[in-house]
């Protein structure tokens, strides 16, 4: 028996990282994933290898009628979705704001906060319907600290920690389970970006400083069950050694 049995899980940013962590960790036990990403292949890669359980889904989340069609392909492939992992995120271009370009700047908080709003958007109608369900949002140290040439990042991972809290106010009565994870610096792709930009102390940290992409995907599995709801409209931070303890990850 796992943890997910009988539970399908929404995905997004999928194709690397924490989320094709999550999708594989997540699928091993026992849930029906749908991988979303703007990287076609890479997810139909990753779902060839998890198999019969695993749909990949094609989806820019900065548009509101992907991610609704998305969430359509979920409930027609696996019949409900009880799981979402809003994950898909952007850092590029780092830049100050007085050198920033202004369409660039917006189109991360397009992917970054609007779509986690697209995201809960998208799948409350369900989930209520159902009778509840579990979104989860990555968040940021960068949601409450500003940086240096993150002025994009910093703003929509905010924003998208308020869109959690609001979230937990407007739908726990109706089942829906709203919690956030920061979970300090991993090592995927964005810190590579943030190494090769120079800009802020983030930039100066060793790749061995990060922790590794598994360790966020046990902790989601671990928020989608009932021993975290004492966390519930709240965001859970991974740089917390009682949290590495209770998910498992260190001794």
């Amino acid at each position: 028996m796992g943890a997910l049995d009988g539970r399908v899980a929404m995905i997004t940013g999928a194709s690397r990282g924490i989320g094709e962590a999550a999708a594989r960790l997540f699928a091993q036990e026992g849930a029906k994933v749908c991988l979303l990403a703007r990287s076609r292949d890479e997810i139909a890669q990753i779902a060839g290898d998890i198999g019969d359980a695993a749909l990949a889904i094609p989806c820019d989340v900065s548009r509101f009628w992907e991610l609704e069609a998305a969430v359509n392909a979920c409930v027609e492939t696996f019949g409900r979705l009880d799981i979402v992992i809003n994950n898909a995120g952007v850092i590029e271009p780092i830049a100050s704001m007085a050198e920033s370009d202004p369409d660039a700047w917006g189109h991360v908080i397009d992917i970054n906060l609007k779509g986690v709003y697209y995201g809960m958007r998208a799948a409350l109608p369900v989930m209520t319907a159902a009778g509840g369900g579990t979104i989860i949002t990555i968040s940021s140290g960068a949601a409450h600290n500003a940086l240096d040439g993150w002025s994009h990042y910093c703003t929509s991972k905010a924003g998208a920690a308020m869109l959690t809290k609001c979230l937990h106010k407007e739908a726990a009565a109706n089942g829906i389970r709203a919690m956030g994870l920061s979970p300090g610096t991993v090592a995927t792709q964005m810190q590579r970006e943030i190494k090769a930009s120079g800009v802020n102390p983030v930039s100066q940290l060793e790749w061995t400083d990060h922790i590794p992409a598994d360790w966020p995907a046990k902790c989601l599995l671990w928020m989608c069950s009932k021993d975290s709801d004492e966390f519930l409209g709240e965001e859970i931070s991974l740089r917390e050694e009682a949290i590495r303890r209770r998910i498992g990850v260190v001794a």
